[in-house]
């Protein structure tokens, strides 16, 4: 295999707080190993419009602390098609750039599983999404963040859901995974967590009146994931309104407000890691790999196992929720 001498590095689909810290890490770890790093725009896009610049680590200086990402984001359409990665193939030629980092989620990974394997580029992938939905590593780049921006959101609902005794549906982001709808719940209190996981086994709003919402309590909480299969907030809030007359419902949908705001510690020390192991893997001869962490250890993972595989919800913390909330 050719020695790798300059690396290229993107951010792709939806942002993250703590990319801005993997950037920093990728960048200086592979300075300290003597290799080139030139930061691509925008995603597989800058990839096919030439969009790259030289990275020193002076470019990378005073961004941890960022939400968001200095590189930018887009999604695009043209990196789908045989053409446009061909496109991006002969950019990264002319650039002299020999191996990939992309920091995204689901998306951003399929998109350098397929483009290593067309053109036998190393590509290593870093797990960058608030939802925490892809399998292989405990915790994504993002989520601890997201996680604690739901939690002040609800902390402060609270306070006007138990003054006008009301009943709240707050719908939070996590695409089709419940991690942020869960763990959110159990952080803050929360009645229940309506998740797309179980949505099919139970009526999760039945089970939730049925146990008894106003026998103990005159106010009430409920996290719901924003997803097809949950119907979202909205949907509960009919159905409530509909049938149980006497109910005073409100919706709070928190939307992008999960995606902002500077990274947790956790989120940055997980970044930094991640950041300088994707550098170490590249050395290490590994491609086609998304880096991981699993009970605080560094893991490699191939692309299609983190991609194609389901992370699954722990039935225990579906349990936990249920016996604090009553």
């Amino acid at each position: 295999m050719a020695t790798i001498k300059c690396i290229g590095i993107l951010t792709s689909g939806g942002d993250a707080p703590g990319m801005n810290a993997a950037i920093r890490a990728v960048t200086r770890t592979a300075i300290f190993h003597g290799l080139q790093v030139k930061g691509i725009y925008r995603g597989y896009k800058g990839l096919i419009t030439g969009e790259i610049a030289e990275f020193k680590s002076q470019n990378v200086s005073n961004i941890i602390q960022l939400g968001g990402t200095i590189l930018k984001t887009a999604r695009c359409k043209e990196f789908r098609t045989p053409e446009g990665r061909a496109i991006a193939y002969e950019t990264m030629q002319r650039e002299g750039i020999d191996a990939l980092v992309v920091i995204g989620g689901d998306g951003s990974l399929t998109g350098a599983r397929i483009f290593a394997q067309e053109f036998n580029i190393p590509c290593v992938g870093l797990p960058g999404t608030i939802d925490n939905d892809l399998y292989g590593t405990d915790s994504t780049i993002g989520y601890d963040t997201a996680l604690n921006t739901i939690l002040d959101a609800v902390d402060k609902i609270r306070d006007t859901a138990t003054s006008h005794e009301r009943l709240f549906f707050v719908e939070v982001m996590g695409r089709d995974a419940g991690f942020l709808a869960l763990n959110g719940a159990i952080a803050s209190g929360a009645e229940a967590a309506i998740i797309p996981e179980f949505n099919t086994e139970v009526d999760q709003l039945e089970e939730f009146i049925k146990n008894g919402y106003r026998k103990s309590k005159n106010s009430s909480i409920v996290l719901v994931a924003e997803s097809e299969l949950t119907g979202g907030a909205m949907h509960y809030a009919e159905r409530v309104k509909n049938k149980y007359l006497d109910y005073d419902v409100r919706v709070t949908i928190l939307g992008h407000l999960q995606r902002g705001g500077s990274p947790s510690a956790q989120d940055r020390i997980l970044a930094s890691r991640l950041g300088a192991a994707a550098i170490e893997a590249l050395l290490d001869d590994q491609r086609n790999v998304m880096i991981g962490i699993v009970h605080d250890e560094i893991v490699y993972v191939p692309f299609s196992k983190a991609i194609k595989n389901d992370k699954p919800i722990k039935a225990e913390l579906v349990n936990v929720l249920r016996a604090l909330s009553i």
